[in-house]
């Protein structure tokens, strides 16, 4: 199960890799967008963990749904608006329980994805985010169903988190249809969309975190 500091673990984890990777991300974004992805990111998950502290809310959607807030007060372009829908609905679907299974996570994600793209217009193949959220939750989805991985967190976030990196990487062939890169029409393809990649990141961050929350419930 997935408690709220599990959850407060994973923003600190993500501003730190946001931070790392902001460069890669602007420079993806250069080519096909307006060169702020990742430093529209860097400060949104910044301030997220500056505002959260070390007394975080108290359940895992609480902790989501206050990232998310957050997100959206801070981060200009569609970045904070996108990526803070998706914890805020995320957020909203586990409710305020305590203690969260991955199958829970899976299902509110779901919404969250579902959310986002509504909000942005977009689909599976239009070059977005939603090509590497889509098949993470999907995969996601699938390990909390399976006997030998519904209750292994860490080998269900594995799975999320090469579904995620699998996705981000087919878009380099696709032509974007939505957002700043679908101006340029043809010469979209063959760039990597800073949206799907940044996404996956946020899954490589899942399986760091319950890796490490695995190897250490091993040694205690």
């Amino acid at each position: 199960m997935l408690d709220s500091a599990f959850f407060h673990r994973w923003t600190v984890a993500v501003a730190a890799a946001v931070d790392r990777e902001a460069d890669r991300l602007t420079e993806l974004d250069s080519a096909i967008g307006d060169a702020d992805h990742g430093s529209n990111l860097r400060r949104g998950f910044a301030a997220v963990v500056d505002a959260q502290g070390e007394d975080p809310p108290g359940s895992p959607g609480a902790v989501l749904g206050f990232a998310g807030r957050k997100l959206i007060s801070t981060v200009g372009g569609a970045s904070g608006p996108l990526y803070g829908t998706l914890l805020r609905r995320t957020g909203k679907a586990l409710g305020e329980t305590p203690e969260v299974s991955v199958a829970e996570l899976a299902a509110a994600l779901r919404a969250g994805t579902d959310a986002v793209a509504q909000l942005g217009g977009a689909a599976p193949g239009d070059k977005t985010m939603l090509d590497a959220l889509i098949p993470a939750v999907e995969a996601l989805e699938t390990a909390a169903e399976k006997d030998d991985t519904k209750d292994d967190a860490a080998a269900a976030f594995r799975a999320a988190r090469d579904a995620a990196e699998s996705g981000a990487l087919a878009t380099v062939p696709l032509r974007a249809r939505k957002g700043r890169a679908s101006y340029l029409g043809e010469r979209s393809v063959g760039h990597q969309d800073p949206g799907a990649t940044s996404a996956a990141l946020l899954f490589r961050t899942f399986a760091e975190i319950a890796e490490v929350a695995e190897a250490t419930e091993a040694a205690g």
